[in-house]
């Protein structure tokens, strides 16, 4: 196990560069399964569940080759199937949820595809009921296997249809387009996702020679082809990061710039981070935070308590609830988090209240936050990383208390943040990493 040793109350000066994004990350690297071509992949972020992909696809005998530090040339060319029913297979792709995307791109290109219960964070229960489904309509055969937890699907021909998902399901929608692409006809997909890592996607197996449109909205077309060839892609800068950096220059009272954010892809993140009264500029492509000694949390039009909760894109993706929470305790005024999609995301608030933070869980959905508006520090304590978003929350609450914290666990925060710890130090963070 990993440790941070987080000395905190430290002002912060300097620059950021997010990283690229790990939700893109994940499924365009299962896209290179799709063709024989070469592949050539920039800004993969150097992360624990980026870097278990990309081993899986090596041992499905992708050709992978690193050409710098986040570029890699991919070419499945002599993908070997029949390690996907080895027991080496079913232990790593279940380690993480994203090695469920493997399957589209198998099932379109040799007609099968097996995989465990994916792995990833433990916050509540997580359907794949909308994978499947969209794949039985597409004409496989679906089997799950109860005792050993296991998937499969084959297909002898997959043919397009016309699908309603159930969910606007981001990991579902991916996976439903790369098989879709090379079925037999047209695949209509209402109720699509339409994230930017979708449209990214999209724009990926497009350039690629797929026939997609109504990218960005929820109605997907899909014309399928033959074949795809290779193409060139560049991931986007991850906005959970970005969203994550704004609230460390907020609860560390610091002057933050944030460089490439490509800030039209971010929505409605910037603008709910103001709600809160975090004031951030727009610099070209850039974001800069200024040091507030204070940020006061706006209220409704009536004058009633602003709630804050995700939604499918355009709103508010999920994975930043837990870093608004903690920074909503810093600020002042009250705010309701209510977090509609998992059941467990919020209940890592009891190591925030042992901090000195006054929220209220109201139920596994929703708690309510009455900030200290910066006039109470948190208390420094030892604590442990219960997933990605949790873990990074719990680390900028530790940044900001007055004293030593001790995290434990965070094998978790690096599967979704590359050497936090180096670049925070580097413009002023003091976080020993202790394994």
């Amino acid at each position: 196990m990993t440790t941070f040793k987080v000395i905190g109350g430290r002002k912060l000066k300097g620059e950021l560069h997010p990283q690229g994004a790990k939700n893109e990350a994940l499924q365009v690297l299962c896209a290179v399964l799709l063709t024989s071509d070469k592949i050539i992949m920039k800004n993969v972020p150097d992360i624990i569940d980026v870097n278990i992909l990309i081993n899986l696809l090596k041992d499905l005998n992708v050709e992978v080759k690193k050409i710098d530090s986040s570029t890699y040339t991919f070419k499945a060319k002599n993908v070997n199937i029949d390690y996907l029913s080895s027991e080496e297979y079913k232990k790593k792709s279940s380690r993480i949820r994203g090695s469920i995307m493997l399957i589209g791109p198998l099932l379109a290109r040799y007609g099968k595809g097996f995989i465990p219960r994916p792995g990833g964070d433990k916050i509540g229960r997580r359907r794949v009921d909308t994978h499947f489904n969209g794949f039985e309509k597409l004409g496989a055969k679906f089997v799950y296997d109860n005792k050993n937890e296991y998937y499969e699907v084959n297909a002898k021909q997959l043919k397009g249809t016309y699908m309603l998902l159930d969910e606007a399901s981001v990991t579902g929608t991916a996976n439903i387009i790369m098989t879709a692409v090379m079925a037999d006809g047209e695949t209509i997909i209402y109720n699509a996702a339409c994230e930017p890592y979708i449209q990214q996607l999209c724009k990926m197996l497009n350039s690629m020679g797929a026939k997609i449109s109504g990218v960005g909205s929820n109605l997907v077309k899909i014309v399928g082809v033959k074949s795809l060839s290779g193409c060139t892609h560049k991931i986007l800068p991850d906005m959970i990061e970005i969203g994550s950096f704004i609230g460390l220059a907020a609860l560390t009272k610091s002057e933050i710039t944030i460089k490439n954010v490509s800030y039209k892809q971010l929505g409605i993140i910037p603008s709910v981070f103001k709600k809160l009264g975090i004031e951030i500029h727009v610099n070209d492509d850039d974001l800069y935070i200024p040091s507030q000694e204070n940020y006061e949390i706006n209220s409704f039009i009536d004058g009633s308590i602003l709630t804050i909760s995700d939604a499918p894109w355009p709103g508010l993706t999920p994975d930043l609830l837990s870093i608004i929470l903690v920074v909503a305790s810093q600020a002042k005024g009250s705010v309701l988090i209510h977090q509609k999609m998992f059941e467990s995301r919020l209940f890592f608030v009891d190591k925030l209240i042992d901090m000195g933070a006054q929220i209220i869980l109201c139920d596994p959905h929703r708690a309510t936050v009455i900030g200290l508006n910066q006039e109470f520090k948190f208390k420094p304590t030892t604590m442990s990383s219960p997933d990605i978003r949790a873990g990074v929350s719990l680390l900028l609450a530790a940044l900001a208390a007055d004293g030593e914290s001790i995290i434990h666990n965070v094998e978790q925060i690096d599967r979704g943040y590359q050497n936090i710890d180096r670049r925070l130090n580097a413009i002023g963070a003091q976080i020993q990493r202790i394994d």
